[in-house]
């Protein structure tokens, strides 16, 4: 398992379709993944510290979370299977609870949690960024700064 951080989240053109884009702690692989737009805005609030009125979804898994004295401790995203990815909750008590990446990074961030992923993925699905190239990563996160939760809103 390699940890990974959270880039961000955009939306691929032609297909509207939102990605969250993760990167490679120690090393230079960016691993792509589609997820839908309900995630992107979860994860997006999460990034810009938005805090919303009242608990949304992945708020209150949170609070429960808080209130039930079950730290998350990591996500792990564990396999990808015909492209669906899918990631696993693990909790400080041990247990571990099977999970959409999407939620599960939304969760992480909310809560500090490390995000991890499997060799075997950043191996398939992840993308080599060479130094020279790191002027549009940072395009990207420039894309990201600028990108508000609304732009994810389905029309």
């Amino acid at each position: 398992m390699r940890e990974v951080d959270v880039i961000g989240v955009r939306v691929e053109m032609p297909s509207n379709q939102p990605i969250v884009l993760l990167r490679e702690v120690a090393g230079d692989r960016y691993l792509p993944i589609w997820i839908g737009a309900v995630e992107a805005t979860a994860i997006a609030f999460a990034q810009q510290g938005v805090v919303p009125p009242r608990p949304l979804t992945h708020d209150l898994m949170k609070d429960l979370l808080t209130a039930t004295g079950n730290d998350l401790t990591e996500v792990r995203i564990t396999e990808m299977k015909d492209g669906i990815f899918y990631a696993v909750l693990v909790f400080a008590s041990g247990v571990e609870v099977s999970a959409r990446p999407s939620d599960s990074i939304a969760l992480a961030l909310r809560t500090g949690s490390k995000i991890v992923c499997a060799d075997d993925i950043l191996e398939e699905a992840g993308l080599a960024v060479p130094d020279e190239q790191e002027d549009e990563v940072e395009k990207f996160r420039e894309f990201l700064d600028h990108v508000s939760p609304e732009d994810f809103e389905s029309h």
